[in-house]
């Protein structure tokens, strides 16, 4: 989606068709949050099929994939704000805060993530670490969207 709507953003961004961005981005943010809340449902209602076809034959490690399963899926929660947030700026041609999304996003962040959570909260922290680091992604990136939104004019 992200991909797909940057130019649009782009074309809307130059024209200084305000309304439209504004527009756009009020869709946009929408249609992630129903697509996350979906999606996020979907892995949770579905978890103890998908974790048997792959660990059905050890009830002990289904359990545990089924939670670890669980964990993981919350990521669908948060993460379609992050990777939006990044082509968004992209498309403003501000690759500065798209870089920072991405590059924190996906490493610092995660690799933080990965290494203190396990000892904090054992094999669950090892689950978690993903979604935590999008979460921590997902404020600075409402940060960035709050701080540039009268710069950009699409809120």
């Amino acid at each position: 989606y992200s991909i797909g709507s940057a130019p649009i953003i782009s074309y809307h961004y130059g024209a200084a068709n305000h309304q439209e961005l504004k527009n756009i981005f009020r869709k946009s943010i929408s249609l992630i949050a129903v697509w996350g809340i979906a999606l996020g449902g979907a892995a949770e209602l579905l978890a103890p099929y998908i974790t048997k076809l792959f660990v059905g034959y050890d009830a002990k490690l289904h359990a545990m994939t089924q939670t670890g399963f669980r964990i993981c899926c919350l990521v669908y929660l948060i993460n379609g704000f992050n990777i939006y947030g990044s082509s968004f700026f992209t498309a403003l041609n501000n690759g500065l805060i798209s870089a920072a999304i991405s590059f924190l996003r996906t490493l610092v962040f995660q690799l933080a993530a990965v290494l203190l959570l396990p000892l904090l909260l054992g094999i669950n922290g090892i689950w978690s670490a993903v979604a935590v680091a999008e979460l921590l992604t997902l404020g600075l990136t409402v940060t960035f969207f709050v701080r540039n939104r009268k710069k950009y004019h699409y809120a």
